[in-house]
């Protein structure tokens, strides 16, 4: 289920976004501040064009689903999820694939999508997988800077059509 985020899930998506291993698949790797936090998450709540949703995985808290540059047609998403939580409870396969159906469904359901974008490393072959599982398309490949090293990246799709 996905949820509207609110200022008291700032604490727990701030931990979970700076966990190494979603830092290390994200486009933004250093660890992120309070206030760095703070500011982002005011920029989220003045942007029309941007939502940010908690994904509750047996009636906990255990994922962030963030679109942006929202039009009447398409949106770029990503999310990240509270790996050591959902490690802990054996439950991360099946939240990961449940935020990514919470998602979807969201999109083309009460956004009115009809296309959803995203972007993934080129070497992050489980996200990769599961994007294709749901349906996207590996539309382009090209470099950006993460970090400051040069990183291969794969832009996706999947339109309300082929869900």
């Amino acid at each position: 289920m996905l949820r509207d985020a609110h200022d008291d899930d700032l604490p727990a998506m701030r931990r979970w976004r700076n966990h190494p291993r979603v830092r290390a698949a994200s486009f933004t790797t250093h660890e992120i501040g309070a206030d760095e936090h703070a500011r982002w998450w005011a920029a989220v709540r003045a942007d029309a064009t941007r939502r940010v949703l908690i994904y509750d995985h047996d009636g906990v808290p255990a994922g962030v689903v963030a679109y942006s540059n929202l039009s009447p047609t398409g949106a770029t998403w990503g999310f990240y999820l509270d790996l050591d939580g959902l490690e802990r409870s054996g439950a991360l396969l099946r939240a990961w694939a449940g935020l990514e159906r919470a998602a979807v469904a969201h999109a083309f359901g009460p956004l009115g999508l009809t296309v959803l974008r995203g972007e993934v490393l080129a070497d992050n072959e489980p996200v990769r997988s599961l994007h294709r599982r749901f349906g996207f398309a590996e539309v382009a490949t090209y470099r950006r800077d993460v970090g400051g090293v040069p990183r291969d990246v794969v832009a996706i799709e999947l339109r309300r059509e082929h869900t």
